[in-house]
């Protein structure tokens, strides 16, 4: 679901800045777009006319990466007709006056952490054909896939893309159903930013570059987790314990995810023909892209158009190619189609984030509000949206369980770990993040945040509570994975099985759980200790609204009802 920004693409960013400047300074790398279909020929001569050098080409979706001096250059380059727009592959930010403090990306998601949670009452047995930790797994249940399990657990034939920090291929949940062939990384680790900082830490591996079975964030392998842990007797299973599950890592070990990775995994991932792929995060350095911002410079303009149009590029390339398209709706508690000022961005180089209008006709959180993809709010155990989650009938499509912390306001449930995602945790990131010490025994830190461990001979598996959308959107992923695996056919292109995206999305709609609105339609979360800002008024009807679009997704009704929608 997504609004269509207009685009007034290159001429009037250049055209206020008179005639292009020359090319001076060190070089740097671009992503250069390249009008479509494009005139690559003459596109590679604007590009060397302007003093860079091509160095490789995405030709899926027109994209060229470019060496070039690092002023000047994307004006001079951009007032070419074969050209789009370039973009810095690590982007430059616009420094204020006074420098503002570095934005903490995981704020939401780990609530939990450095408090002391409530202790939440004993949790029930697993059942028959469970693994044992998935009693605490209330969005498996939520979503049934405890019972469509029963009928369709996952088709191995059926590929999900994980385009995310990483995925530990070698956490024992995952290591059943992970596909280290098809896995790749398109990342390059930053060990420092641009004003000196550090970002992703040092490099662990040859050249900066991690293997495609490893995950220093732990975020991607949290959602891989949900999607498609493994139904083995360890650890927890997934919504789709039986598909596979392939990293196309397009995150910084930092949690930031620039454009040429992530068009890259997107392209990679349709051309190899995957059936499904999660991306929860939001396209830095802009939280919001704007094809008109007042407080830009020409660059920065350049850099969000130019984002605009290649995010959307690949996404229809992907959805061509028969991608379901799954996005995480938000963390900034707002209606998508009425945003509020955007404060964080940008947000690279860290502590260069300005307050900035936004106009809700020509910005766009991607790719969430990008073509054809999925965007997906939270709720918490209670089936209440989440205080943090976007929401909006604008860009709502479905909703999921993404967990919130402080559900259950006046119960023994209220501020604690189990309202939370339990998922799979990398060993080396637990241990990174003081969780479990060099023995590899939980710490009181870790304790506190509810981290567990599992022991099966010398399988050691670790696990972790986070909340966020990026937790409800796998919810959906592996919902839309099961629909692929129940009624999928042959690929005739590709090896396993394919079906229509717009066949899953039908499927995932009609089969989801409505749920009305709450009543009074406008929920205040001061109560539970947030501002009025997080305030939210739910729009529509028990059909579809703000908070939950079509409904909750549920497995059992997608693998059980599906058929008669297609």
């Amino acid at each position: 679901m997504a609004v269509a920004a207009t685009v007034s693409l290159i001429a009037a960013g250049t055209s206020a800045a008179g005639a292009a400047p020359a090319t001076t300074g060190p070089t740097t790398e671009y992503t250069v777009l390249l009008e479509e279909p494009g005139n690559r020929d003459f596109a590679i001569d604007a590009v060397e006319a302007a003093g860079g050098e091509v160095v490789r080409s995405n030709d899926a979706v027109g994209l060229l990466t470019v060496k070039a001096p690092a002023n000047g250059f994307a004006e001079k380059v951009s007032a070419s007709s074969a050209i789009v727009g370039a973009a810095r592959t690590k982007p430059i930010g616009h420094a204020p006056a006074a420098k503002a403090e570095k934005t903490k990306r995981d704020n939401v998601e780990k609530e939990n952490k450095g408090e002391k949670p409530n202790k939440a009452p004993a949790q029930q047995g697993t059942t028959a054909g469970m693994d044992p930790l998935d009693g605490d797994l209330w969005g498996l249940n939520l979503v049934r896939s405890n019972i469509a399990r029963a009928k369709q657990a996952g088709d191995k034939r059926v590929y999900v893309g994980v385009l995310d920090t990483g995925v530990d291929g070698s956490h024992p949940d995952i290591a059943p159903n992970f596909n280290n062939e098809l896995s790749r990384n398109f990342t390059i680790d930053i060990p420092n930013d641009s004003d000196g900082g550090v970002f992703d830490g040092p490099c662990e591996f040859r050249g900066c570059v991690d293997p495609a079975n490893w995950d220093d964030g732990g975020h991607g392998t949290h959602v891989a987790g949900t999607i498609g842990a493994a139904a083995n007797g360890f650890g927890i299973s997934g919504v789709a314990p039986g598909v596979s599950l392939v990293n196309i890592r397009g995150g910084q070990d930092a949690g930031s995810f620039f454009l040429q990775p992530v068009v890259d995994a997107i392209t990679y991932g349709a051309d190899i023909g995957l059936d499904v792929i999660n991306m929860s995060f939001y396209v830095d350095p802009w939280y919001m892209n704007c094809a008109n911002d007042p407080t830009a410079s020409a660059e920065e303009q350049l850099e969000q158009r130019t984002i605009i149009a290649t995010v959307q590029r690949a996404l229809n390339y992907a959805h061509r190619k028969g991608v379901t398209l799954i996005g995480a709706g938000g963390n900034n508690h707002e209606d998508l189609g009425k945003p509020r000022q955007d404060t964080v961005s940008p947000n690279y180089p860290p502590g260069h984030n300005r307050p900035r209008p936004v106009d809700n006709a020509t910005c766009l959180n991607l790719p969430t509000e990008g073509n054809h993809v999925i965007s997906v709010s939270a709720l918490g155990p209670s089936t209440n949206k989440a205080d943090y989650s976007n929401y909006g009938v604008e860009q709502t499509a479905v909703s999921a369980p993404g967990g919130y912390f402080r559900d259950g306001l006046g119960t023994p449930w209220y501020r604690t770990n189990e309202n939370l995602i339990l998922s799979t945790y990398p060993r080396n990131v637990a241990l990174a993040e003081g969780a479990i010490d060099e023995a590899g025994n939980i710490t009181e830190a870790g304790l506190a945040a509810g981290v567990k461990k599992a022991v099966q001979g010398d399988k050691v598996g670790y696990y972790q509570y986070l909340q966020g959308t990026s937790m409800a959107a796998p919810h959906a992923a592996g919902v839309a994975a099961l629909i692929v695996s129940q009624y999928g056919k042959k690929d005739k292109k590709n090896p396993g099985l394919t079906l229509d995206p717009d066949k899953v999305e039908k499927v995932l709609y009609k089969t989801a759980t409505q749920r009305a609105c709450p009543n009074p339609r406008t929920v205040s979360y001061v109560n539970v200790g947030r501002s009025p800002e997080f305030d939210a008024t739910c729009e529509g009807d028990a059909k579809f609204n703000g908070f939950y679009g079509h409904g909750i997704v549920d497995a059992y009704g997608a693998v059980t009802r599906g058929g008669q929608f297609l």
